[in-house]
């Protein structure tokens, strides 16, 4: 199987992090497609019409996309998923799981306006996304207490990428202030190997 992947992506982070926790990452062969969301890559498309990393493509040449796709795919292999958990467990994973890709996408875009030359930016919608970021940041702690420290649901995983994202590429959102069983949380399962191994670092 070859998998797109970018080192900072947050959503191939999710999927890496399944993998290494399923034992399949030995599996994977790691195809590097760093994309640019203002220059199309040519083989992120090739693969993806959306041009978007992950893309995981399959021996028989089928292609899955989109990080939770491919992380319950991965998941499933061995016939016993675990982050994609059966009965009333399944849509708390889910909605969780929801939550974090929002924070991601909304905090993307917030980052990306931020990129714009400052007279080109426009503020209204950058508040719109950032409130966003902080509502769910809000819900996330409310619920801080019932979220798993070990044996993780896709649901903590997206959580997970999500604020490791946030530290590296919004760090002005300092989103630790305020939200302290979300920070203890965090900090706990930052002690995880596979999530420390797995942690974005950019180039120095």
């Amino acid at each position: 199987m070859k998998l797109l992947y970018g080192g900072l992506s947050p959503f191939v982070r999710k999927v890496m992090i399944v993998a290494h926790l399923k034992g399949v990452a030995d599996k994977l062969e790691l195809v590097p497609a760093p994309v640019n969301p203002l220059q199309p890559l040519d083989l992120a498309i090739a693969v993806n019409p959306l041009g978007k990393i992950p893309a995981l493509t399959l021996g028989d040449g089928t292609v899955l996309y989109g990080s939770t796709v491919v992380a319950e795919y991965l998941d499933a292999l061995d016939g016993t998923p675990t982050f994609f958990p059966t009965g009333s467990d399944k849509w708390v994973a889910l909605r969780r799981n929801a939550m974090g890709d929002g924070i991601l996408e909304a905090g993307t875009l917030v980052r990306i306006e931020s990129l714009r030359p400052e007279d080109k930016q426009w503020s209204n919608w950058r508040d719109v996304q950032a409130l966003k970021v902080s509502n769910a940041l809000n819900a996330a702690e409310a619920e801080a207490g019932a979220l798993a420290t070990e044996g993780f649901t896709i649901g903590e995983v997206a959580l997970i990428c999500a604020l490791g994202w946030l530290d590296v590429r919004l760090p002005d959102v300092a989103w630790r202030e305020g939200r302290s069983a979300l920070a203890a949380w965090f900090a706990k399962v930052s002690e995880n190997l596979v999530v420390a191994q797995t942690a974005p670092k950019l180039p120095k």
